[in-house]
């Protein structure tokens, strides 16, 4: 079963987002609060500030920014995309007559673009760009910053990083209070600190982004990039924090180096959680459910050939896969061989324990319409040469899938399920329950050890 998403309730603006110099930004924070502090009779609003854990977030997208600058959005500036941020995204859509489906194409951030510029006085007002919009911001749903704060309110710092000219960094705080229904009067609530400037600026005061976070408690970076070893600023922000948070379904330019990124980093002993990593756990159940049954149980051990489908594009999730079911079986490694046709098509070679030869397929379907997580795995076949052996398995999360799998043939009747893709699997939700906890995970660094074994050998 899936697990239930985090209970979403308005958030209540205590502080709306103000400009402050650097030096300024603890100072006004506290204001907020001393602000807000308890009342002796209790008449007044009273709100405190959480102490719970920091968030730094780094963002290089800028389509939350410029929607806020163009009054679409209202939320906090965080970095934290939700189903606010989707109904701003879908009001520009229509503001600006494209297609309505609440995603950031990039023919919308050139419209946001070029409004901003016109209202900003760079362009002439009737140069193309759409009108000022009309919209309530919040008027559609409560962004996942709601869901984070309502569980456990937090100190977020969010990095903008833009492009241009080093002016130095610009900051502003705010504060966004979850409405308790049983006491209106006493909130506790979550700060918000951005931080915009080039990346040369930002990785200047690094340091003082370390005097930021709260001392004694958690700290969390939720890069929301490619895990670049040779940017200073990520080398120093990573070394501050109990984890690292990536998604690697957004890597795009280099997903293989990427993966081999993060599994560097683990070596080095920082503590990583892949968001992507969590939505392969129904395709993980669903297999070894399948060999659950005591007459299937030594069948396992038989399996040599497996085929694993996934949407062309991005191969993460079906390399973590293989990374999974290699380290649970004892596989090891051998050689891999790309055909570069139109499924990306890859033959990964691995032995047994007992010296049995493995080979596993691995090919990237086109699809029409990609979905909204790249790289999601499509089918997976697991088979034996030897016919005798009762293993064969077929999970596939639609019917095309299955049909691709049942159409391999084979003198083996196979086991057919249908895998049920969690509900919550946007990254803005598995963030919220990611920052729930705090510790290792063995099995994904397990996994990610094969994985990265398998992208280290030459493809021949």
């Amino acid at each position: 079963m899936s697990p239930k998403s985090a209970p979403v309730v308005p958030l209540q603006p205590l502080q709306a987002p103000k400009d402050v110099s650097l030096s300024e930004i603890e100072a006004e924070l506290s204001n907020i609060w001393q602000s807000y502090s308890v009342s002796s009779d209790g008449s007044a609003l009273a709100a405190t500030r959480a102490a719970t854990f920091t968030l730094i977030v780094y963002e290089p997208e800028e389509n939350q920014q410029m929607l806020a600058a163009l009054g679409f959005y209202t939320g906090p500036i965080d970095g934290i995309d939700g189903p606010r941020t989707q109904a701003a995204i879908r009001a520009a859509q229509a503001e600006f007559n494209l297609p309505v489906d609440g995603r950031a194409t990039p023919t919308l951030l050139e419209k946001l673009r070029t409004a901003l510029a016109k209202q900003k006085g760079q362009i002439p007002h009737n140069a193309e760009g759409g009108s000022a919009p009309q919209y309530a911001p919040d008027a559609e749903g409560a962004g996942i910053a709601d869901a984070i704060a309502s569980q456990n309110p937090c100190r977020i710092i969010s990095l903008f990083p833009i492009v241009g000219e080093d002016e130095g960094v610009t900051a502003q705080v705010s504060a966004y209070c979850p409405i308790n229904k049983q006491s209106r009067s006493a909130l506790v609530c979550g700060e918000y600190i951005t931080l915009k400037g080039t990346e040369s600026a930002l990785d200047r005061i690094s340091s003082m982004v370390s005097s930021l976070l709260i001392s004694e408690l958690p700290r969390f970076l939720w890069w929301k990039a490619t895990p670049n070893l040779d940017l200073p600023l990520f080398s120093h922000l990573y070394r501050l924090c109990n984890a690292v948070i990536v998604d690697s379904s957004r890597f795009k330019a280099d997903p293989e180096g990427d993966l081999l990124k993060l599994a560097s980093i683990i070596e080095d002993g920082v503590q990583v959680a892949d968001l992507n990593w969590r939505r392969l756990s129904a395709w993980q159940e669903l297999t070894a459910e399948a060999f659950d049954p005591p007459e299937r149980r030594a069948a396992v051990w038989e399996v040599d050939r497996i085929v694993i489908d996934y949407e062309k594009g991005n191969p993460t999730q079906a390399m973590m896969f293989l990374g999974w079911l290699a380290s649970r079986l004892k596989w090891e490694p051998v050689s891999r061989h790309k055909e570069g046709d139109i499924y990306d098509l890859e033959r990964v070679h691995l032995v047994a324990a007992d010296g049995r030869a493995i080979e596993v397929e691995l090919a990237g379907i086109p699809t029409a319409d990609s979905g909204d997580v790249a790289g999601d795995l499509v089918s997976i076949k697991l088979t034996s040469t030897n016919l005798k052996a009762d293993c064969c398995t077929v999970l596939c999360s639609e019917t095309t899938g299955c049909m691709r799998m049942e159409a391999g043939g084979g003198a083996q009747s196979c086991r057919i399920n249908q895998v049920t893709a969690l509900d919550d699997q946007k990254a803005e939700t598995l963030l919220s329950e990611q920052l729930q906890r705090l510790g290792r995970d063995a099995l994904y660094e397990e996994s990610l050890a094969i994985a990265a074994k398998v992208l280290k050998l030459s493809a021949s």
